[in-house]
């Protein structure tokens, strides 16, 4: 398949809709048009642009800001982080257990579907750092793709955090004319349901992707029945109940989403069954349920602290970014703060990252 063929389709898609609604005017300049589906930075994986927003920034004349580009490079360096010192890491050990699912059983098959979910996040908000980033150095600006996803207090909540250019798409573009929630509560959820199997299909024409696609739609059903999601709840109202319940939110929708990613990960479906059937397997004798999980994937106490470190570092990042945008937030301090870190950063990607890992992003196969 072309590189980045489903994304410049649903771009594509979504400027003749907008197009044929008159919410922009077509673009009469061939050049101008071939940019704004074409873009470098993003075509291979993202973000989906929306006609409104790129094609005025195509349009005007843009003067080098040093400004614009540092925080460009920035974003930059902390997505080839991501990339080349978590998710090519992580990766090894993902590919060893799911290539190869009936040599492991146990803890390993729950770690591997936990490391899968941070190589996943990694790699593809990675590159569209790194696409923000280069665009950045050009004067343009594109849309945020992630927001700390992980740190999600629902489903809903993950979905407005996670592949925000697709969830909007898949939003403006199929729910709302569904109806959206203008409708009865049946019609409701059926229109759910219809627009998140439209996002695995997205991923391709695999059962697997079908049901992952049905499984988050399904979330979003049973979590409207619950009265603390809602932002006139109390719940959400006040600040200390918010902050108590998002300690206990926050890692229930997290291994709900590593739920469904087993499906997203596994080649078949009988594969993700496997797992779900054997990754609590001795799971009574607990030590020896972690200890043959080393033995099973060659984990060493050296290889957890070698990944431990840029875990910490991506936790603390995503933490503060809740608040704050970080990077701009570095670069306002002093130069005898501000550039240790950079250079910091510099050293683990150089020391940390995998040497001899394909550095292919996962979603150049959507």
């Amino acid at each position: 398949m072309p590189i980045g063929v489903s994304f410049y389709i649903f771009q594509t898609i979504s400027y003749l809709t907008d197009v044929y609604r008159g919410e922009i005017r077509a673009e009469r300049d061939f050049g101008i048009y071939a940019v704004y589906i074409s873009f470098f930075p993003k075509v291979m994986q993202g973000p989906i642009e929306r006609g409104k927003k790129l094609l005025p920034q195509l349009h005007a004349r843009h003067a080098f800001q040093s400004e614009q580009a540092c925080y460009g490079l920035k974003l930059m360096a902390w997505g080839y982080f991501k990339k080349l010192v978590l998710a090519d890491s992580l990766s090894v050990y993902v590919n060893q257990v799911y290539n190869d699912l009936p040599a492991y059983k146990g803890f390993s098959l729950v770690l591997a579907t936990f490391f899968f979910a941070i190589q996943l996040y990694c790699d593809f908000s990675g590159y569209t750092d790194i696409a923000l980033g280069s665009a950045r150095l050009l004067g343009i600006n594109l849309t945020q793709n992630f927001k700390a996803p992980y740190f999600a207090s629902s489903i809903k909540d993950f979905w407005g955090r996670w592949h925000i250019s697709l969830s909007s798409w898949l939003k403006d573009y199929i729910y709302i004319p569904l109806g959206g929630n203008r409708v009865g509560k049946v019609r409701h959820a059926l229109n759910i349901m219809i627009t998140f199997l439209v996002s695995g299909l997205w991923h391709g024409a695999s059962w697997n992707y079908i049901l992952w696609g049905g499984i988050h739609g399904s979330y979003q059903v049973i979590e409207g029945f619950f009265p603390w999601n809602a932002k006139t709840s109390p719940f959400q109202r006040n600040r200390h109940c918010h902050f108590f319940l998002s300690l206990i939110t926050v890692p229930c929708t997290f291994l709900l989403v590593c739920f469904a990613w087993i499906f997203f990960r596994a080649a078949t479906i009988p594969d993700a069954i496997y797992v779900l059937r054997n990754m609590f397997a001795g799971i009574s004798r607990f030590s020896t349920y972690v200890q043959d999980c080393a033995l099973q994937m060659g984990l060493t106490f050296t290889h957890l602290m070698y990944n431990c470190l840029p875990l910490i570092l991506l936790f603390l990042f995503d933490l503060a970014s809740l608040k704050t945008d970080v990077i701009t937030f570095i670069s306002k301090q002093r130069f005898f703060i501000r550039w240790p870190v950079y250079i910091f950063l510099i050293l683990v990607i150089l020391l940390f990252s995998e040497k001899g890992v394909s550095t292919e992003f996962i979603y150049m196969q959507f």
